[in-house]
């Protein structure tokens, strides 16, 4: 009996332990698959060119106070299921006022719409002129929806777009009631999960009243939605230019310009775009001069040639930075038929880099700038033309010659800003703490950066594509995860170089080795070594040796800083005190001198340009308040260190000129104190 038993004993153990092993053989397997990333194609943007009027065009803003409503974050599908979008959103629910464009969290006085979770509704009603009806096509376009939109117009779905902060647009020509009232409904979606372009993770919590939906991100800015950028209506002929690609360059030491164009376009349903085409370019100067003009073949592509060019230069880089060109694009028939006219502005200037250094027209540039944030009270992340204008007047008074932004794309219209006033941009993806690599995630990522290429490559302010902000590349499949990013975005522009901001210690970094710059963050004295002055200078320069001795190429400190409650001053220096801030900038300048001497360290940004909102915690007092300007765009105490830093690069980098008001008169005790600008 008791060998039976024994016997019985020991195979319900073999048994055990072959199941055993077949769910970890099991694991493994699914864990393989997991690790395995292909690199699959993703679908392509077309069109997507800025809405201007011109003599075959109108344009028209939807931008206004639209209706509102907030759906149960319960039942966020509720609007789709009842029909929401087939009448008023007023016979539905009850609605409130909404600004558009603008984040919607901060609008009310409302916790439940502050932190919802979930989907919310916009509805508003407009008239189309009959004149719109004959023989031209009409176009709806979003400048971005935080995250995902569905639209639809008269209550027929229209497009649906998901990834904040990128432009979107279809075409409603037959929707349209035309010289009558029509309807534009839009469902937006905030949730972010792991296969989320940022990521998030969204979870339920026990509360007081039950249970409640939990947004939960890594990332340190506020999670704004709503529909953030201006809503256009604009028209088109029926064959018209879709796209305009523009590639320029220099030679014969600058004076000679050339412009390499391709253009796309579109036909209507009776296929004319395949007849025989031709378009004729023209250049102007900022003066309204005539410098070339070209008429181009059938395959529409080709150059323009400019002699005695105005090159485009960053700030302090030359006494007239910024310089644009107009190009007028004329599309034609084969029988002299004038179709389409589209105007763009062009900044012709070259782009070039080597293992230790990056040029702009064959001359070394020194990035001089900020990470910034689209923030701002009550509006969020909403476009802000006077804000935008003040935030331009701050960077040039400051002396900055570029910002990264920092952690997505910005609006169109800021580009166009950096653009005339020759502002270098570093161009980010919304990629940031992106982890646990995937294959849904890697299609989005590429994704990501398809659009923003597409919609920024004809910006001379561009100058660096960002394809991440400090992603976990020390992560086990990090190395091919980033090289199909990195390879991908080099294929859609090999005319830029190609960075990302990393995080993680160089020993441990698997991504640098398929960009072109080498960027990183990191805060001594703040989150290391908290408070400890005499531990950042030495760090900062073997940490920047370091990426540099392990991948050869440039290296730039993408961020670095302290935060700072406007008005606290303690002495001696106390973190959080405006004393602390200049002093944690003061220690990291001399480190950038000696780096600067290596020749391979090419620029410095500060984080932050201003103060900006995260989501609630102890360790924000009202947001982030890392920024040398405070939310309101107020200098802080550091902002004039700093300002009189990026000048004095400036004039010996760029042998700029100083402002007058660059130093206060102290006294005039002869050579032995420094008192003003001539002694700097």
């Amino acid at each position: 009996m008791h060998l039976k038993i024994r016997l019985t004993r020991r195979k319900l153990e073999i048994w055990a332990l072959s199941l055993t092993s077949l769910v970890f053989a099991f694991y493994i397997l699914n864990l393989t698959l997991a690790l395995i990333i292909l690199n699959k194609d993703v679908q392509t943007s077309r069109g997507m060119l800025y809405p201007r009027e011109s003599e075959t065009r109108e344009v028209r803003t939807l931008d206004g106070i639209w209706n509102f409503v907030r759906s149960d974050e319960s039942n966020p599908t509720q609007g789709i299921r009842d029909g929401w979008f087939k009448d008023d959103l007023s016979k539905s629910r009850p609605t409130i006022p909404m600004p558009v464009p603008a984040s919607y969290n901060d609008i009310t006085t409302e916790q439940a719409l502050r932190d919802h979770v979930g989907t919310v509704w916009y509805d508003r009603k407009f008239f189309v002129p009959r004149s719109w009806a004959h023989e031209q096509r009409v176009w709806l376009r979003f400048g971005s929806v935080h995250y995902e939109a569905f639209v639809w117009m008269n209550g027929q779905l229209v497009v649906k777009h998901e990834m904040g902060h990128l432009p979107f647009e279809t075409e409603v020509t037959h929707l349209l009631q035309y010289g009558a009232e029509n309807r534009i409904t839009v469902m937006c979606d905030n949730a972010l999960i792991q296969t989320t372009v940022p990521q998030g993770k969204i979870s339920e919590m026990a509360n007081d009243g039950g249970v409640t939906i939990i947004q939960s991100y890594t990332f340190d800015f506020f999670n704004y939605a709503g529909i953030h950028r201006s809503v256009h209506l604009y028209t088109t002929p029926k064959t018209f230019i879709e796209q305009v690609d523009i590639k320029t360059n220099l030679t014969n030491n600058n004076s000679v310009g050339h412009v390499d164009y391709s253009i796309i376009v579109n036909g209507s349903a009776t296929n004319e775009a395949d007849n025989t085409l031709y378009a004729r370019l023209l250049l102007y100067s900022r003066e309204g001069d005539l410098v070339s003009n070209v008429r181009s073949d059938s395959k529409l592509l080709g150059s323009l040639q400019v002699e005695n060019v105005n090159p485009w230069w960053p700030y302090l880089m030359h006494s007239d930075p910024g310089y644009l060109y107009k190009l007028e694009i004329k599309l034609y028939a084969a029988n002299e038929q004038l179709l389409d006219v589209y105007r763009l502005n062009v900044g012709l200037r070259t782009l070039s880099w080597n293992n230790t250094t990056f040029l702009i027209n064959g001359k070394p540039i020194y990035f001089r700038g900020f990470g910034r944030h689209e923030d701002a009270d009550v509006r969020g992340k909403g476009l802000d033309n006077a804000l935008m204008t003040r935030d331009f007047n701050l960077l040039k008074w400051i002396g900055a010659n570029a910002y990264r932004t920092s952690h997505y794309p910005y609006s169109e219209e800021s580009m166009q800003f950096a653009d005339r006033h020759g502002i270098m941009i570093i161009d980010e993806c919304p990629s940031v703490d992106t982890e646990n690599f995937n294959q849904v995630l890697l299609g989005k990522h590429k994704s990501s950066l398809e659009q923003l290429v597409h919609r920024d490559r004809n910006h001379p302010s561009v100058v660096m594509w960002s394809i991440a902000n400090e992603p976990r590349t020390g992560q086990l499949n990090a190395d091919t995860y980033f090289q199909f990013v990195a390879n991908y975005t080099r294929s859609l522009d090999g005319t830029r170089p190609i960075t990302a901001a990393i995080a993680v210690p160089s020993t441990d970094d698997k991504a640098g080795r398929y960009l072109d710059i080498i960027s990183f963050n990191r805060y001594n004295a703040w989150y290391s070594n908290t408070g400890r002055l005499d531990m950042v200078t030495k760090r900062v320069i073997e940490e920047a040796t370091a990426w540099n001795k392990k991948y050869d190429k440039p290296v730039l400190m993408a961020e670095y800083g302290a935060d700072t409650l406007e008005g606290l001053h303690l002495q001696p220096a106390f973190v959080w005190s405006e004393e602390f801030q200049t002093a944690v900038f003061s220690q990291h300048f001399k480190a950038f001198d000696a780096l600067r001497r290596k020749k391979w360290f090419i620029g410095e940004f500060v984080w932050n340009f201003a103060d900006f909102k995260t989501a609630q915690s102890y360790t924000r007092v009202g947001g982030n308040k890392k920024g040398v300007f405070t939310r309101a765009r107020q200098p802080k105490a550091a902002a004039h260190l700093l300002r009189q830093r990026y000048f004095a690069l400036g004039r010996e980098v760029d042998q700029c000129s100083l402002p007058d008001d660059l130093f206060t008169y102290i006294a005039d005790v002869g050579n032995s104190v420094k008192h003003d600008s001539s002694d700097l």
